[in-house]
């Protein structure tokens, strides 16, 4: 039980990868907050976690809104405790090639991905280093290690959280604050469902292990980050992708 006794935030925590890593924390003894939009998606991995005898809480909140943001945070310290660990996960993609990507859908993927951490963890952070203690991991992408055909706004929302990972890292260190980030690969999430079969099978091709990821080995490496053991890991991009990007 590697985080008895911590409260954890997770933003989009209804679905996919922060749906796994909801339900990983949560067997490993943290409260945590699911902080997602998706209403229905949230209530039940709540129900989920409690009925195998966990705590965990449903916030709906848009990382994109600050003034929403503020007040969750305020909610979730009040109803579960002081913030241990905050996991950035949130994200939305709008693809589609420079030529004809609208400002709407670069905005749209900006706000989320990557104003929504700065959004979170300027929420969070203060009381974390008041405390001198806290943990925060954000959720970046392979793509932004090398890009990837149609995704400039993914990309550069994904870059920017590496690039605000070492910034952090650096102010919040000296208060025994750690910020690292997770690259995860291609996973197998809702998010690949519409990817056509053929593509599936050369992404498999390019990959080393030769297959796609499973939710929740990205999620073990989320674990490990807001967990004691990594107490001196700090400023790190973990990529986990199977080799993709060697």
């Amino acid at each position: 039980m590697r985080l008895t006794g911590k409260v954890a935030m997770i933003t989009g925590g209804a679905n996919g990868i922060g749906r796994q890593v909801t339900e990983v924390f949560a067997k490993e003894g943290a409260k945590v907050a699911i902080c997602d939009i998706a209403d229905e998606e949230g209530e039940e991995v709540e129900n989920v976690i409690r009925e195998a005898g966990g705590e965990a809480r449903f916030f709906k909140m848009d990382v994109s809104d600050r003034e929403d943001v503020n007040r969750t945070v305020e909610k979730i310290e009040r109803q579960l405790g002081s913030l241990d660990i905050l996991i950035n996960n949130a994200g939305i993609n709008r693809d589609a090639k420079l030529l004809d990507m609208t400002e709407e859908e670069w905005d749209q993927v900006i706000n989320v991905n990557l104003k929504g951490a700065f959004n979170c963890t300027q929420a969070v952070a203060p009381g974390m280093v008041e405390r001198e203690s806290g943990s925060i991991v954000n959720a970046s992408s392979v793509v932004a290690l090398y890009g990837n055909y149609g995704q400039t706004n993914y990309a550069a929302s994904k870059a920017g959280l590496i690039a605000m990972t070492k910034v952090w890292a650096r102010e919040l260190g000296p208060s025994n604050v750690t910020v690292n980030a997770v690259a995860p690969g291609f996973i197998k999430t809702q998010m690949m469902k519409g990817v056509p079969e053929s593509v599936i099978e050369k992404i498999e091709g390019q990959t080393p292990l030769d297959r796609l990821g499973e939710p929740e080995e990205v999620a073990k490496t989320y674990l490990f980050l807001a967990s004691d053991e990594a107490s001196y890991v700090n400023g790190s991009v973990f990529s986990v992708d199977g080799g993709l990007v060697v």
